[in-house]
């Protein structure tokens, strides 16, 4: 009876550790009765009915990268192109991703490819290369709406190199470079362009500040020309009153001004050699002690 006993607790045993299914962060298991899925298995510990369930899939619940290996696609205008890209997928529905599609990641890879040929072929090779976000929009759309079905998330889709022929590639890189060619020519041109008009406008002022220095300038010589006659028109005045006074030392020093003033002439002449005074010295000398009194008395009477 103790042995019996024993054999069944070392059966129950074993069957329960049978049973003990541990499942890693990140997965779910599919458990399936006689080849029949029943249930799910969560992450953590987990106890299964032995030889009656059974482990099926072991299916990956953390978002995934599948690479899309590199082909040869002929765009709209006839040009060949390599591609090559990767897609971002997660599985929300286990149960389907294990049972709807018999292998996943090929199916993916298969659904890209395909979808892939037909985007960029409706595209001429300028676009595919300008393109670029468009492109995988248009095939994230298209990818995550076909794997809904397989409890398929996708995600993200990113072209990871588009290369087209190398004779292409030398005629964009020298396209390219008549464009840089022709914006440098430009950017001198206008360089060149705004120097000639800084340098306008440089002597556009130059000028403008000479005639304005010149329209001063005349100004301030009809002003001394204005300010010199109205002196001596005061003083022909003053010296006409004192003639009509009776007064002799005005004559003289009018007569003595003229007499300077004509002297002046003849020395600055440049046709003049010599000089003949047709008066006697005492006469100009008589003249100038007029000029001396006239001056004295005019002094005197403005102290």
């Amino acid at each position: 009876m103790g042995v019996f006993v024993l054999v069944v607790m070392v059966l129950a045993i074993l069957f329960l550790f049978m049973g003990v299914t541990v499942v890693r962060q990140g997965y779910v298991y599919t458990v399936e009765r006689f080849g029949r899925f029943t249930h799910t298995a969560p992450p953590g510990f987990n106890f299964i009915m032995p030889f009656i369930d059974r482990v099926g899939r072991k299916v990956n619940m953390m978002e995934q990268v599948l690479d899309i290996p590199g082909q040869e696609i002929i765009t709209k205008d006839n040009a060949l192109v390599a591609v090559d890209g990767v897609v971002f997928f997660q599985v929300l529905d286990a149960p389907k991703a294990a049972y709807e599609v018999s292998d996943l990641y090929v199916a993916i890879m298969q659904l890209m490819t395909t979808n892939l040929r037909t985007v960029m072929g409706g595209l001429d090779l300028d676009e595919t290369l300008s393109k670029r976000d468009q492109i995988n929009a248009q095939l994230l759309s298209v990818v995550d709406l076909a794997t809904e079905a397989w409890g398929v998330k996708v995600t993200r889709v990113e072209l990871k190199d588009i290369r087209p022929p190398a004779d292409i590639v030398n005629a964009m890189t020298r396209q390219m470079k008549a464009e840089r060619e022709k914006r440098a020519t430009i950017l001198e041109s206008e360089a060149a362009r705004q120097n000639e008009i800084n340098r306008a406008e440089g002597l556009k002022q130059a000028q403008i500040l000479e005639a304005e220095g010149r329209k001063a300038s005349v100004f301030l010589d009809a002003e001394a020309r204005e300010r010199s006659a109205a002196a001596e028109a005061k003083a022909t005045q003053l010296v006409s009153d004192a003639i009509a006074g009776g007064n002799t030392k005005a004559i003289n020093y009018f007569v003595a001004q003229k007499y300077v003033e004509a002297i002046s002439q003849f020395a600055t002449s440049p046709n003049a050699k010599t000089i003949l005074f047709p008066v006697e010295a005492t006469a100009l000398i008589g003249t100038l002690g007029g000029i001396g009194e006239l001056a004295k008395d005019a002094l005197g009477k403005d102290t």
